[in-house]
């Protein structure tokens, strides 16, 4: 009997959790012909989150989790489950439901027959999502898309199948500093995405702030794009060209008015300040990719495990 392993990262998620295990089962009614595994990687909850894992895991053979250490992030949490699961075909999905498990079936099916090696899915709608929050998620996919040479589904959620030798891959890719939705783009395969609508959580709140998903983009653009580098190039360039001209200009106009009072103060402190603003930018762009550099040396754990409880 072929496994399916799901990967259910959480994060104070206690209410939820039920709700989605049980989804799940009724799901598996259909899919009777797989064997079912859980891996439950809880990133560090500060509620009961994992007392209810514990309890759930005398229910059914088929739960297993890991305990971190500490919150890790969601992006540690998917490379733990993914590391741990055994089955042929590897999913991953969220525990608030909004990642319709009706579509498993068909996911599966696609990538079982070998026609897929992996299928995902992507929002065709943000109803349920502040319209602010909208609006800066579609540019993002919007930039990354024209600064970067790995092309990112707009509203791709990182709900997906997978078979083992894709999973196999993305395990060996052993960067510190993470992005999966552009490294499930970025190792390639066979891909196909399924459409679907927005849906509300089934419980709890969102753990996402607002600022978190600023940050998580800042990542994904410097994790595949090198054109903020180029950017900070350019700006040196055309700031070294303007003051060029500028020392021209002065040069000729004291030989052709010698008496010419100096004046323009008010200019003057305009583009000192505008050059210093733009070697503070071009430091700024310098030193998030040399703070990732930092990261990556280091060679420390993606995420540290307190438990793993496996059935």
């Amino acid at each position: 009997m072929a496994k399916l392993s799901i990967i259910v990262p959480v994060y104070n998620e206690q209410e939820a959790i039920p709700y989605f295990f049980d989804a799940l089962e009724l799901i598996h009614t259909n899919l009777s012909e797989y064997d079912f595994e859980y891996w439950f990687i809880d990133d560090g909850s500060s509620d009961h989150t994992i007392q209810i894992l514990e309890e759930l895991q005398t229910k059914s053979q088929a739960v297993n989790f890991i305990e971190l250490s500490r919150n890790f992030g969601k992006e540690s949490a998917m490379f733990a489950g993914l590391e741990q699961a055994t089955g042929e075909y590897i999913a991953i999905m969220d525990v608030d439901l909004q990642d319709p498990p009706e579509l498993l079936p068909e996911m599966l099916a696609g990538v079982v027959s070998g026609s897929w090696d992996t299928i995902g899915t992507r929002r065709v709608n943000r109803k349920n999502e502040p319209i602010i929050r909208s609006f800066f998620s579609i540019l993002f996919y919007k930039i990354i898309n024209k600064i970067s040479d790995t092309h990112i589904v707009e509203g791709a959620r990182d709900y997906r199948i997978m078979t083992r030798q894709m999973v196999d891959v993305i395990l060996s890719m052993q960067e510190y500093n993470r992005f999966s939705k552009g490294i499930f783009a970025w190792v390639g395969f066979k891909q196909k995405y399924i459409e679907f609508q927005d849906v509300n959580r089934i419980a709890g709140k969102s753990s996402w702030s607002f600022w978190e998903l600023i940050k998580y983009s800042f990542e994904g653009i410097v994790s595949f794009s090198q054109f903020p580098l180029i950017i900070s190039f350019v700006l040196g360039i055309l700031s070294f060209s303007v003051s060029i001209i500028f020392t021209i200009v002065l040069f000729i106009r004291h030989f052709i008015d010698p008496g010419a009072a100096i004046n323009g103060w008010t200019s003057m402190v305009v583009i000192i300040l505008m050059l210093a603003g733009i070697q503070l930018l071009s430091l700024g762009i310098i030193g998030r990719y040399i703070a990732n550099i930092y990261l990556e040396v280091k060679k420390r754990p993606i995420y540290i495990a307190r438990r793993i409880k496996r059935k």
